[in-house]
């Protein structure tokens, strides 16, 4: 099959799964069950497009190896990390804006639609990945792929780890994690996301399209930009008086040896 019929074929189904998941988010009444269902959302479309690409041997299998590893994992971890939580502060807000007697509905346009959107683009990596390359020995992009993948899921993981290990101390609370990879990038996490996708971009190189990397672009200014850095660090200097420091010593989001802090003195 085409690439393109593939990739449009991905669409319809992760939209007709994303809408499943709407129906129950109504039953529920929470919106955040489609934040979990982010890393799944790859998953499923990761499978498919291997189902549905020409056997290629067995580096296609790598990536489709790849994909569900990375997915599954940020799906079970914000899984366990929601649990009790309830709906999102943030949809609450657009409830109570938009109302109970709206806001079903246009959670489906602005938040599952929206999302499936854009899982669906930027999942195009993973296609080119698998519809063109690994087909004997693996070249230079191979490698490449593979080496950014594993930096960033160390980067990612890692993090996730020791933000949950921080918060489980009592005695942390209100304090920002400052050690372990939070000391070399204020967004381990995410820079690691990034790092993933980038690899996912690379291996669809070595499959000789270059368009798709614009799944890894968007990806990496969701994070940057969006729903990641940005929104998350405004709401981390309300909240926690000593990040401005934080801040000023630790890099945003390339790990970097950190600033030593300059002591201001009070004397006039």
């Amino acid at each position: 099959m085409a690439f393109l019929w593939i990739w449009l074929t991905g669409l319809l189904l992760i939209l007709a799964v994303l809408t499943c998941l709407w129906l129950i988010s109504i039953r529920l009444r929470n919106v955040s069950i489609v934040d979990i269902f982010w890393g799944g959302g790859f998953v499923l479309l990761g499978l498919w497009y291997h189902v549905k690409t020409p056997a290629a041997g067995g580096w296609k299998t790598v990536v489709l190896g790849l994909v569900v590893l990375w997915g599954l994992r940020l799906t079970f971890y914000l899984a366990w990390r929601n649990r009790g939580r309830g709906e999102d502060p943030r949809y609450r807000e657009f409830r109570k804006k938009y109302g109970e007697t709206r806001y079903w509905w246009i959670s489906y346009f602005q938040t599952f639609l929206l999302q499936g959107v854009l899982m669906w683009f930027i999942s195009a990596p993973l296609l080119a990945a698998q519809v063109g390359g690994f087909s004997a020995r693996p070249g230079v992009f191979d490698f490449i792929g593979v080496a950014l993948w594993t930096i960033g899921m160390v980067f990612e993981t890692g993090g996730d780890l020791q933000l949950l290990r921080f918060k489980s101390r009592p005695g942390n609370r209100g304090k920002v994690l400052q050690s372990g990879f939070w000391r070399y990038t204020r967004h381990p996490n995410y820079f690691g996301d990034a790092c993933v996708w980038w690899g996912f971009g690379f291996m669809a190189l070595a499959g000789g399209k270059a368009w798709p990397l614009l799944g890894s672009l968007t990806m990496t200014v969701l994070l940057l930009r969006v729903s990641g850095v940005t929104l998350l660090e405004r709401s981390l200097e309300r909240s926690k008086p000593e990040y401005r420091e934080y801040m000023e010593r630790t890099s945003a989001f390339f790990p970097w040896f950190p600033k030593k802090t300059i002591r201001r003195s009070s004397n006039p």
